[in-house]
């Protein structure tokens, strides 16, 4: 199994991503264009299964029907993402586990929070899980928005679902937000040493050719949104949250503002 990442350099700095089988089967999560797709589809010889979407946000999911028009290939999406997602075939709920190929398989998380219809989806291989897709939900180094979504269920999301994860799990996400992020923690936590280090590592790499990932061990150091019960962060918001709760969803309007 591969996960090939890609880069879709547009405004939004959307990543779209295709699971490669050893079996050169292949399944596209959140394709932004599908041209770009079929470049990677071809270039390895593969084979179009389906098309996975974490929700119905229309970067996430505009290169949905061209893919289907040209691979007759399914559409797994929420179950509540019903009317709202182009092309889907295949209605996904809390718990399922698919199973992709003999030492691969998909678990669905069920995360509202940037939107009601937002799945993750954990990657077990030969038993172990590898990755998580994480849509808007987790960022490297921050967390998705809730201007169409609700942040106290962005919150639970994290905490629940999310924080609880293995920490060598590899972080998917959805776009490329690393540098902003890095810096918005910096600025609320400035003695944070390791997310200095990343950011220098961040501005010496090259995202067309060496894209960083992190793993979930590297969020909880970098990810302020991970870090609630630092004193650093807590002393250096507007207004002191009472409890972790209050503390995310302060930090969350000052990232909105960032």
């Amino acid at each position: 199994m591969k996960i090939h990442q890609i880069y879709t350099d547009n405004a939004l700095r959307n990543f779209s991503y295709i699971i490669e089988l050893n079996n050169k089967n292949a399944f596209a999560v959140d394709p932004w264009n599908a041209e770009i797709i079929n470049r990677v589809l071809t270039k390895n010889n593969l084979n179009l299964i389906a098309v996975i979407n974490t929700h119905e946000h229309w970067d996430h999911v505009q290169g949905n029907q061209e893919l289907v028009d040209l691979h007759d290939c399914e559409v797994w999406a929420h179950e509540i993402g019903r009317g709202k997602i182009p092309a889907q075939t295949r209605y996904l709920q809390a718990a399922e586990r698919l199973v992709l190929d003999k030492s691969t398989q998909l678990e669905v998380i069920d995360t509202p929070g940037h939107s009601q219809a937002h799945l993750c989806f954990i990657i077990y291989l030969r038993g172990r899980a590898h990755s998580i897709f994480t849509g808007d939900i987790v960022f490297n180094a921050g967390v998705g928005n809730c201007h169409n979504g609700d942040v106290e269920k962005l919150y639970q999301t994290i905490q629940n679902k999310i924080a609880t994860l293995p920490n060598d799990i590899c972080i998917l996400p959805g776009h490329e937000y690393m540098e902003n992020n890095l810096k918005f923690t910096l600025d609320r936590e400035p003695s944070n040493i390791k997310a200095s280090q990343w950011l220098k590592k961040y501005q010496q790499s090259n995202i067309h050719e060496n894209a960083l990932q992190t793993t979930l061990a590297d969020e909880r150091d970098i990810n302020t949104f991970l870090r609630l019960n630092e004193d650093e962060i807590k002393n250096n918001l507007p207004h002191k949250g009472s409890d972790e709760k209050e503390t995310f969803m302060a930090l969350r309007a000052l990232r909105d503002k960032w």
